[in-house]
C-alpha cells in the first residue's frame, strides 16, 4: 500500500479559495480503529462553517474544540468507504467491508481524501441499495434528524411536527423519519420544492416565500429548526402547551421556553453507529432515501462549498474520491 494519498486541506482559515489539492501522508489506524478507503464524502454546511473564521456559531464552536489541531486540515466528516486494514485491537470489521459513518465529531476527521482513519464503533454497514456517493450523503444529516426527532423531542404517532427547510439536508430525512413514526408532517420550503416534498408525503406545505408560518400553523407538538434566527423565535408562537422546539443552531431562549410552557433544545449531532444501523434498514427497505443535489470529484470541494454555503438547495452535496 502507497503512503502517500489524494487529499484536499487548507493551512489557513479562509474562504473557498483555501482548499488545496494536495498529496499528504496516509494516516496509521490506532489500536481501536480502522483505515478507510474513502469512495465518496458528503459535504455539510459545518465545513465551511468550521473553515470560514467569519462564522461565530457553530463554526466557531468546532474551531474551538480543535484548537489545538495544527494546520494543514483537512475537512469532512461524513464518508463511504470500505474498510482498508484494521487495528491491533478491532476485531469487529473486516477487511474489505462496506460501511458508512460520521466520524469523530466535532473532533477534526478528514474525509477529504483517499484514506482516512475512524473509530471502530462509529461507523456501520453500508446500506446495499445505496451507492457509495449516496450512502456518503447520509450520516450526517440523518443522526441529526434522528436525534432531534427522537432524542431530544421523543415524536411517535400522531404528533403533529414541524419541519422548517423541510427539503434541505437534514429537513428532507427528517420528513422521511416522521413519516415513519406515522407523524402529522408539516414542511416549510419555497414553491420549487413543493412537489418534492408532498411526494414524500408531508401532510401540509407551507410557501415560506408567500406565507408566515406562524399565523398560518398552530397546535404544533414538535418543530425541527435548522434555519435559526426570527424562523426559531417565531417558532414559539405555533407550539402546543407542553410542545418541543428543537434548535440546530442555538439554544432557544429559555425565558421564551418558560412563558409559552414548551421545551427547548439544542440538538449537536454525535457519532452513532447503532443509529446508523436503524436507518440503513429504513433506507434498504424502501422507507428512507437520501436526495443528491450534486455530485463532484473530489479536486472540486471548493465549488462544493460554493454550492453548500448558498443555502436553499434540496438535499446533498457530495463529493467522489475514488
Amino acid at each position: 500500500m502507497t503512503d502517500s494519498m489524494h487529499a484536499v486541506r487548507y493551512h489557513e482559515l479562509g474562504d473557498e479559495e483555501v482548499l488545496e489539492d494536495e498529496t499528504a501522508p496516509v494516516p496509521e489506524p490506532a489500536a481501536d480503529e480502522v483505515l478507510l478507503r474513502v469512495e465518496a464524502a458528503g459535504v455539510n454546511p459545518i465545513d465551511w462553517k468550521t473553515r470560514d473564521p467569519e462564522n461565530v456559531g457553530l463554526g466557531q464552536n468546532v474551531r474551538n474544540a480543535n484548537e489545538d489541531v495544527p494546520f494543514p486540515i483537512t475537512p469532512g466528516w461524513d464518508v463511504s468507504g470500505s474498510v482498508e486494514a484494521l487495528g491491533e485491537d478491532v476485531s469487529s470489521w473486516e477487511e474489505g467491508e462496506e460501511v458508512y459513518g460520521m466520524l469523530r465529531f466535532p473532533t477534526l476527521a478528514g474525509t477529504y481524501a483517499e484514506y482516512v482513519t475512524a473509530p471502530a464503533d462509529e461507523i456501520a454497514r453500508k446500506p446495499s441499495s445505496l451507492s457509495h456517493s449516496e450512502a456518503a450523503a447520509v450520516p450526517m444529516v440523518s443522526l441529526t434528524a434522528w436525534q432531534a426527532l427522537f432524542d431530544a423531542a421523543d415524536v411517535s404517532d400522531g404528533d403533529r411536527v414541524l419541519v422548517h427547510a423541510a427539503a434541505g439536508g437534514v429537513g428532507h430525512m427528517a420528513v422521511q423519519f416522521a413519516i415513519e413514526r406515522d407523524a402529522h408532517v408539516i414542511g416549510t420550503a419555497s414553491e420549487s420544492n413543493e412537489a418534492y416534498l408532498r411526494n414524500l408525503g408531508v401532510d401540509e406545505f407551507v410557501n415560506y416565500r408567500e406565507e408566515n408560518f406562524e399565523e398560518v400553523l398552530d397546535s404544533v407538538d414538535v418543530v425541527i429548526d435548522p434555519v435559526g434566527g426570527e424562523t426559531l423565535t417565531k417558532s414559539f408562537d405555533v407550539l402546543t402547551d407542553g410542545g418541543v422546539l428543537v434548535s440546530l443552531l442555538r439554544e432557544p431562549e429559555q425565558d421564551k421556553a418558560d412563558q409559552y410552557n414548551v421545551d427547548g433544545e439544542l440538538v449537536f449531532v454525535e457519532p452513532n453507529a447503532e443509529y446508523l444501523d436503524q436507518i440503513r434498514a429504513l433506507i434498504d427497505d424502501g422507507d428512507v432515501s437520501p436526495y443528491i443535489r450534486e455530485t463532484l470529484p473530489l479536486e472540486e470541494a471548493a465549488e462544493a462549498h460554493r454550492l453548500v454555503e448558498k443555502g436553499h438547495g434540496r438535499g446533498k452535496v457530495v463529493l467522489t474520491v475514488n
